[in-house]
């Protein structure tokens, strides 16, 4: 088992990690069908996730010292854009978590995803933690790009660089520190629902590693 592997890969076979790839829906599909940032267009500012409403009801997603995630130009200043991009963060952060916690049924993962991109990464999850592995490193995501199909429906698209994201055995905490590839680079596609808590919940993520709109 080498660099983090994709949560959503695990809903097709455990502890695989093979790729879908992120190509979102046909032109003829409707809005509600759709799963990546359609428009094109990109958030600007560098940030993290930033607070929206509801915070008292969220889910703890502390990571340890060791584990970081950094989110580049995830504002728009649209107050629902902004909105959707953060729980698009939490939704991957909550996987994170979920894994450095060892618990693939953690009440996090469950708050930000549901649906396929739920069941896979509760999977993937599982497989990690039977392997007796966690996460050490920093994910850095970048280059996000979202539409707002309808109030309740969304879709974001965006870049992770894995290349300083490295597995860590959870008994010896001995990290696998292997080179960077092209593969270290991912490309997310996602599609949001606004769920009936006021947040904005991961439904379906696709993804493809190395994808050159990622790689540099």
């Amino acid at each position: 088992m080498k660099r983090r592997p994709l949560p959503i890969a695990a809903a097709l076979a455990a502890a695989a990690a093979f790729l879908l790839t992120a190509c979102g829906s046909s032109d003829d599909a409707k809005d509600n069908d759709k799963i990546a940032g359609a428009d094109g267009k990109s958030s600007s500012a560098s940030t993290s996730p930033s607070a929206s409403t509801n915070d008292a009801t969220r889910p703890d997603l502390t990571l340890p010292s060791d584990v970081q995630e950094t989110f580049e130009g995830w504002k728009t200043g649209d107050t629902t854009k902004d909105a959707v991009l953060a729980d698009a963060g939490r939704a991957q952060t909550a996987v994170t978590y979920s894994v450095t916690q060892g618990n693939p049924n953690s009440p996090a993962l469950a708050f930000y995803q549901t649906g396929t991109a739920l069941a896979g990464s509760q999977d993937w999850v599982k497989s990690i933690v039977d392997a007796d592995l966690t996460y050490s490193g920093t994910v850095r995501y970048y280059a996000a790009k979202i539409s707002v199909f309808d109030k309740k429906t969304a879709g974001v698209s965006y870049c992770a660089d894995e290349s300083k994201a490295y597995n860590k055995n959870r008994k010896t905490n001995k990290v696998d520190r292997i080179p960077a590839t092209s593969d270290s680079y991912v490309l997310y596609s996602t599609r949001l629902e606004l769920s009936d808590k006021g947040g904005w919940q991961t439904t379906k993520l696709e993804s493809e590693r190395g994808n050159k709109t990622c790689t540099p």
